[in-house]
């Protein structure tokens, strides 16, 4: 079962020195976390800011090429995590037929921010238990902590 997240926000984990991507569930309370790196946090935050560069970045230009082809996202999926390491699909289209093409999560995201498809979560990535100081961390999160990363 797919569940529809939504981009909550970005946080910077100062104990690991990367960035955090927050999924939050669209009609409910459930969360992901995601750990990436700060290009993708930089890519996904432009997108969230609605930033329009100069010339196109990797994700602007993955957009030219679908839009180039005619070719609409139709969702992203989170699949499954595997050794800590999530996986995601790109579910994309002309209209005859659908490809599903492999992607890091952050990357899914930062496509799907650009061209406005909705982002789903295979329900059993949620029900994965997380670490309990993982869920700590989350607990003891303060305002202060949703800085900006740009």
């Amino acid at each position: 079962m797919l569940i529809q997240m939504k981009v909550e926000g970005l946080l910077f984990d100062p104990r690991s020195g990367m960035y955090i991507l927050l999924l939050q569930q669209v009609d409910g309370n459930r969360t992901l976390p995601i750990w990436i790196g700060k290009p993708e946090a930089d890519a996904i935050a432009l997108a969230l800011g609605k930033v329009v560069t100069p010339r196109p970045l990797t994700h602007d230009l993955i957009r030219n090429v679908f839009d180039g082809l005619e070719v609409k996202v139709s969702r992203i999926v989170i699949t499954e995590i595997v050794d800590n390491t999530y996986y995601a699909l790109i579910k994309a289209g002309d209209g005859t037929r659908e490809v599903s093409i492999d992607s890091r999560p952050s990357d899914a995201v930062a496509v799907a921010l650009r061209v406005q498809s909705p982002i789903f979560v295979e329900e059993s990535v949620l029900e994965v238990r997380r670490a309990d100081e993982l869920e700590e961390w989350l607990k003891n999160l303060r305002p202060e902590d949703f800085g900006n990363i740009m």
